[in-house]
């Protein structure tokens, strides 16, 4: 088994509505060995060495139901059960992960094995372990017969356990993760900005950042103070609050004449320690303070060290969170308890089986373990490893009570006295965080702190929520929740409104269109486009930004509060969404382009991909009711309303759809033009004549008018009145510098130009309909191409489609001609050309782009029309620009005859087995689904 190709899909895609993993895998010869077939001894070895394999339910729905699938028949196939290892993988490590599918790529013995991820090196890195196990367990006589690369010193509890490290590393902290849980459960939108725990909150303008427990509302000098011990020390103390005395040393001959005059016993510690590092407490030696002094060191960035009287009581951790406090957990110690029967070393074994316990933070605690400082402790009180301890007694293995280092919380947050509830408060609030934690030691904390004592023995500028949220004893405190609602109050928003619009022509132009009315009309607008990313008008990054991460630079973006995001075919096959939901979203049409790659072979499979755009809206989907594809994406959607587009003011599905009470927006016929009008609750609104708008070349751009009924039908449906969308669209034009490529005409030579990124059969057709309808007094020139990675039929398409509309044919390769022949693909067009009756006088053949430009240019004349579809737009725009040729005498030629193609009937675009639906929304076609097995 290998894996022929891997896909990380970071949100929304055709598996999935979340993060999934997609390894595509050839089995080979195992093919022919499901897992019955390899053995029962194989399976019980696979149940052994991940026994959670028998709470999976698979297609049974029921613990045992994965076993039950592995022995039944034949069994299962070993992609199959891959899923289900990776799945477990990521379990043991604490990822909560439980989708995961398998199905045929359609050719034997490969198949798509897609699971949910949390983190991506983690869920990359659990299917190859998965596959490598499964390849190491099988018999011997089987391996003899695969090609695989065995490695004789595998061991999969090794491999398991450096699994999960990594994980941990890689993976958020208890802190994080309980912040981002909180923030899941109050629908609030998050992002992973580095491979730590920096995290921001919320969408755009209305973002916070956290980094662990640092929030981006905690003041820079608020921390500088807390990590500073000896300044929160003297703070504290002017406050009259119990703080132990403490000096600050700067050598070991220093901290032992401090230990001296605080007296005995003391704690050394770092001056800008952490969690427990480098301190050593209860120190009633000279020697053992100089040997402290030098651990004390090691962990300290800074040269000075504190020395302070040690205060007896138990250790609890105070959490104040926005002033309040909001948990007290008792920390204790790692440590071990004897029996008069077991050894340390056994006690601790004991101690580590508790299931509650794991590796680091992968469990509610972490393991014991007998390390230099549990081996000094054990030598100061005179036992080894193998010392056994009396029963009842109680040894700590550790002089901290960290829960990192095995130690233990007991939540006492309802019983802590008022007091000490003040006085933690008051802590905080002097140092000046917003989120903090206070180290206390006294012998009880239900009484206050001015009748026993107690004294304060650290501020936390991060504090851990480990202890609060999955305490060892007692009840766990939502600690992260009033973080969040401290970042978010009640009524604050969280995201900003996201259009999204995919289809196969017009994408670019729509969103340019959308993103001009919103601008317009005050908004911030980030924008990706197949020509970059822009904000607020301005180009941020240049190139083809469609995919998920030119989707999160606009979310990331702090000064965005409308974000647009045009999404292709390319972005949404190789890694999904960028973003979990929009709120309004559009499909324009479904077109034969880029077939034949990435696994999309038929329109139906296009259709698939670019629904996903459409299921992630929540209040409006934007349909063209013209295109069947589209319609038939209606039935699939979740949002509040569905809105139709058609420039066919009979559409039956789109009357009834009115009539029903849903939206549409209807290019309604009439004497003086075309009205663009909208329809909503049953309330008629004439918007705009299409012949007003620029950039539909007085309403001759059909595509253009049909463009701007989409960013019409969006721009309402996100609430914007009808003024703004008016002036939006008066005001856009399709100028090079405004939509590069997209209808930019030039018109200061004597003929007119036009220049276009069409290349696929939809958008050539598109444009050669212009061209007929043009008011052209002299001939119709063209400069076409076809990228070579196209199918054959499909550039075969595209050549009939120019057929007839045109009096001369430039044809030319683009610059790439991505594996095709130098002049294969204009051959092919030329080809067609003359099937369809086209004169081989009226085609030239050119062998590059810049001299098919140059020398249309040259034959163009007074008052001729010439369309070119180029490739390199901005060199090809230059040319264009900057051609100077005097004028010549007209060349009458004779003109070819064109004919009209009729657009067709609704009920010719309909099969027998549709169906209609009628509710709440209005009117659409039922899906058409097919069954699958898991």
């Amino acid at each position: 088994m290998k894996i022929v190709s891997t896909n990380v899909f970071v949100g929304p895609n055709v598996w999935a509505g979340f993060p999934v993993i997609r390894y595509v895998v050839d089995l080979g010869i195992l093919e022919d060995w499901p897992s019955a077939r390899i053995g029962e001894d194989w399976i019980n070895a696979l149940v052994a060495a991940l026994p959670g394999l028998q709470e999976h339910g698979c297609s049974y729905r029921e613990p045992g139901g994965f076993i039950r699938r592995l022995r039944e028949g034949e069994g299962t196939w070993l992609g199959h059960i891959a899923e289900h290892v990776a799945l477990e993988i990521q379990g043991v490590a604490g990822s909560e992960v439980t989708f995961g599918r398998t199905r045929s790529t359609g050719v034997p013995g490969q198949y798509n094995l897609v699971y949910q991820y949390h983190q991506r090196d983690v869920g990359l890195e659990a299917g190859q372990l998965a596959i490598r196990l499964l390849m190491h367990l099988l018999p011997d006589e089987l391996k003899a017969q695969v090609e695989y690369e065995f490695d004789p010193e595998f061991n999969f509890p090794d491999e398991l356990k450096s699994f999960v490290l990594m994980a941990q590393r890689k993976e958020f902290g208890p802190s994080t993760g309980s912040l981002v849980k909180a923030a899941e459960e109050r629908d609030i939108p998050w992002i992973r900005l580095n491979d730590n725990s920096l995290v921001q909150f919320g969408h755009g303008k209305f973002q916070q950042r956290i980094q662990a427990t640092i929030t981006s509302e905690t003041k820079h000098i608020a921390v500088e103070i807390s990590c500073d011990k000896e300044d929160t020390h003297n703070m504290l103390n002017d406050l009259g609050l119990p703080v132990p005395q403490q000096r600050l040393v700067y050598s070991p001959t220093q901290a032992v004449r401090a230990a001296r005059r605080i007296g005995f016993p003391v704690v050394v510690k770092p001056l800008d320690g952490n969690h427990g590092r480098g301190v050593s407490i209860n120190l009633t030696e000279e020697a053992q303070v100089e040997t402290a002094f030098d651990e004390a060191r090691a962990h300290s960035k800074s040269r000075g060290i504190l020395v302070e009287s040690f205060v007896t009581g138990m250790d609890h951790r105070m959490l104040v969170v926005n002033g309040e406090l909001v948990a007290v957990a008792k920390r204790v110690p790692g440590h071990v308890i004897g029996d008069g029967k077991h050894t340390i070393a056994e006690l601790v074994e004991i101690v580590n089986s508790d299931p509650r316990r794991g590796i680091g933070h992968e469990k509610v605690l972490t393991n014991l373990e007998l390390d230099t400082q549990a081996e000094r402790l054990m030598a100061d009180a005179g036992h080894t490893a193998e010392t056994v301890l009396p029963a009842g007694e109680t040894f700590f293995l550790r002089s901290t009570a960290n829960l990192s280092t095995g130690g233990t919380a007991i939540d006492m947050t309802d019983v802590c006295h008022p007091d000490n509830k003040d006085m933690a408060e008051r802590t905080i609030k002097s140092v000046g965080l917003d989120v903090g934690g206070v180290d206390f030691l006294t012998q009880d904390i239900t009484k206050s702190y001015k009748d026993i004592g107690g004294a304060i023995v650290e501020v936390n500028a991060a504090p851990g929520f480990r202890m609060h949220v999955a305490p060892s004893e007692g009840k766990p405190r939502d600690v992260a929740g009033k973080v969040i609602d401290m970042l978010f109050p009640k009524g604050r928003r969280t995201r900003i409104p996201i259009g999204a619009i995919t289809g196969t022509n017009g994408k670019t132009t729509t969103s340019r269109m959308l993103a001009h009315i919103m601008k317009s009309s005050g908004k911030i607008v980030g924008m990706t486009s197949t020509d970059g990313v822009y904000v607020d008008g301005k180009l941020t990054v240049k190139g083809d930004m469609t995919g998920p991460a030119s989707a999160q630079m606009v979310l990331r973006d702090p000064s965005v509060d409308f974000a647009v995001m045009e999404t292709a075919r390319g972005g949404l096959v190789r890694s999904g969404l960028g973003y979990q939901r929009c709120d309004v979203s559009a499909c324009l049409n479904v077109a034969a382009d880029h077939l034949g790659m990435g696994g999309i072979d038929t329109l139906e499979q296009l259709a698939v991909v670019k629904r996903v755009v459409v299921e992630t809206a929540t209040d409006t989907v934007v349909l063209n009711a013209d295109d069947l594809h589209c319609l038939r994406m209606a039935d699939f959607c979740k949002a509040t309303h569905i809105c139709y587009v058609t420039t066919n003011s009979d559409h039956p599905l789109v009357k009834e759809h009115i009539k029903a009470g849903g939206r549409a927006v209807v290019l309604e016929k009439a004497m003086n033009g075309d009205m663009i009008t909208i329809y909503a609750n049953g309330v008629h609104l004439p918007v705009l004549w299409s012949h007003l708008i620029p950039a539909t070349l007085e309403g001759k751009a059909l595509y253009n008018v049909q463009n701007a009924m989409f960013a019409c039908a969006m721009a309402h449906a996100f609430g914007l009145d009808l003024d703004n969308i008016r002036h939006g669209l008066r005001t856009f034009d399709t100028s090079f510098f405004q939509v590069p490529g997209r209808t930019n005409v030039f018109d200061e030579h004597p003929f007119k130009v036009i220049l276009d990124y069409g290349h696929n059969p939809a958008a050539i057709a598109a444009m050669a309909g212009l061209a007929d309808r043009l008011d052209v007094k002299g001939r119709r020139l063209v400069v076409s191409a076809m990228p070579g990675d196209r199918r054959d039929e499909d550039i075969v398409a595209a050549a009939q489609a120019l057929a007839g509309h045109f009096d001369h044919y430039f044809l030319k390769p683009d610059d790439d001609r991505r594996g095709r022949g130098p002049m294969e693909v204009p051959e092919m067009i030329r080809d067609e050309l003359l099937k369809a009756g086209v004169e081989d006088n009226r085609i030239t053949l050119v062998e590059s782009e810049t001299k098919a430009v140059d020398l249309a240019l040259q034959a163009a004349q007074p008052g001729d029309l010439l369309v070119v579809f180029a490739d390199e737009l901005a060199r090809s725009w230059k040319q264009i620009i900057y051609f100077k040729k005097a004028e010549r005498e007209a060349i009458v030629t004779a003109k070819p005859i064109r004919v009209e193609r009729p657009a067709p009937e609704f009920e010719e675009l309909m099969s027998g087995a549709d169906q209609l639906i009628r509710d709440e929304r209005g009117v659409r076609l039922a899906r058409v689904e097919t069954e699958e097995s898991d």
